[in-house]
């Protein structure tokens, strides 16, 4: 076995578990809430086809992206390079990066997520702070996202691992499994 590539597959498998993980905690917080998951694997079918050779037609862009719901992008690079592909789309005011922010040191996989703010709880925040429909819900949310962001904070700085409910979360799905 390639270790080298084994190890860089966790990590990639790890980083979307989160937003899958968003996805569980909103379905369980915020049920009336209907959220869509898309996984982008080629960063340039973000453009449009005009631009480049891998680039999706507007229509299929805005049948995944939306004409004009907000969008709650998690990339593990630089937010600026989501919006330079995407300035061209309809939605493209709609698009709020997630993305690498220089922020963090020696400590756990899940608590450097959270010092660049992708993680699971500040991506829950993140949706909920942008759909109008569940404006009434915000004030609880976040105070639920603070909680366990605080639990997280206690339990990495004493045990120097991730919480055992990040660690060892697997995805319910309501029944529904994720597609590749």
């Amino acid at each position: 076995m390639d270790l080298a590539n084994f190890e860089s597959g966790v990590r990639a498998m790890a980083r979307y578990w989160d937003e899958l993980a968003a996805v569980d905690i909103l379905r369980a917080w915020v049920p009336e809430l209907t959220v869509r998951v898309v996984n982008v694997v080629d960063l340039m079918a973000l453009q449009s086809e005009s631009e480049h050779p891998h680039g999706l037609p507007d229509a299929e862009f805005d049948a995944l992206f939306t004409r004009d719901k907000p969008v709650i992008f998690a990339y593990h690079g630089y937010p600026w390079l989501i919006h330079r592909l995407t300035y061209r789309r309809t939605n493209h005011e709609n698009f709020h990066v997630h993305g690498y922010r220089e922020e963090g040191t020696t400590t756990t996989p899940f608590d450097m997520t959270v010092l660049n703010r992708l993680d699971r709880f500040h991506l829950v925040e993140a949706v909920v702070t942008r759909v109008p429909s569940v404006a009434a819900r915000v004030a609880d949310v976040q105070a639920r996202v603070r909680e366990m962001l605080a639990k997280h904070r206690a339990y990495v700085t004493t045990h120097g691992n991730d919480l055992p409910e990040v660690r060892d979360w697997q995805w319910s799905g309501g029944g529904q499994t994720p597609r590749p």
